[in-house]
């Protein structure tokens, strides 16, 4: 099995793609064992219409924007090789899916199957019942920082996705998958070298011993003259 994952986003020019609303932005990452490899893809597309204002004060990319960059048709080929045959992890990924397979229709492609997506959505909703599943929600319950995050975009979204993903499958942290066997020269090298603590004496002045004796000299019948009378005096010294 694969140990390969795409992660995926796209921005639009509006919610439905039944409408004929297209994409305008798409972002893939490339995952192995769920941690981003350094390879994106990341390419904005001149939809051929307008813009709807609800959706441009979402993402905050205009019409005049996109003029001059290439159609979908002409990024498709490379985007269906980027993504191969592994799973596609997407925030919402039937509307992700639903927008790429509404364009692969125009141009007489076959589409995605839906079976492939990863929603973390979804993932979010069956580890945190009842609480906000939305990006921003996301990353503030894992502590990820979103100060750049003023308006959607897919690239940006896509890693802080990334981050996401990763707490939402349990949190393992990038960089700390030991092999077994450097796992066990681990444990042996802390097994042979236990940690050593230097001792810190405490040794009181002579102005404290002397406050001590006095002290102890005040107490009738003190025990520590009497185990100590060369120290404290009589034991039988008056208060």
């Amino acid at each position: 099995m694969s140990d390969r994952e795409v992660l995926l986003d796209t921005e639009t020019t509006g919610l439905e793609a039944a409408q004929g609303h297209r994409i305008i932005e798409i972002c893939c990452l490339e995952l192995r064992n769920h941690v981003p490899t350094g390879r994106v893809l990341h390419r904005l597309v001149d939809p051929g219409r307008e813009i709807d204002p609800e959706a441009e004060r979402i993402h905050g990319i205009t019409r005049a924007s996109l003029i001059g960059k290439p159609a979908f048709g002409e990024i498709a080929d490379e985007l269906l090789a980027f993504l191969g045959e592994d799973p596609i992890v997407a925030h919402n990924a039937p509307f992700d899916i639903g927008f790429i397979n509404a364009e692969l229709a125009r141009l007489d492609l076959p589409p995605i199957d839906p079976a492939r997506a990863i929603d973390t959505v979804a993932l979010a909703r069956r580890r945190h019942p009842g609480l906000p599943a939305n990006l921003d929600a996301l990353c503030r319950r894992f502590g990820i920082d979103i100060s750049m995050r003023t308006t959607h975009n897919a690239l940006l979204d896509c890693q802080l996705l990334a981050q996401v993903y990763l707490e939402l499958l349990g949190g393992r942290q990038p960089g700390l998958g030991l092999a077994p066997a450097a796992r066990g020269a681990v444990r042996g090298a802390r097994a042979a070298a236990p940690p050593t603590r230097r001792p810190r004496p405490i040794v009181p002045s002579a102005e404290e011993l002397a406050a001590h004796r006095a002290f102890i000299a005040s107490i009738e019948g003190a025990l520590w003259a009497r185990l100590e009378p060369e120290t404290y005096g009589s034991a039988t010294t008056p208060r």
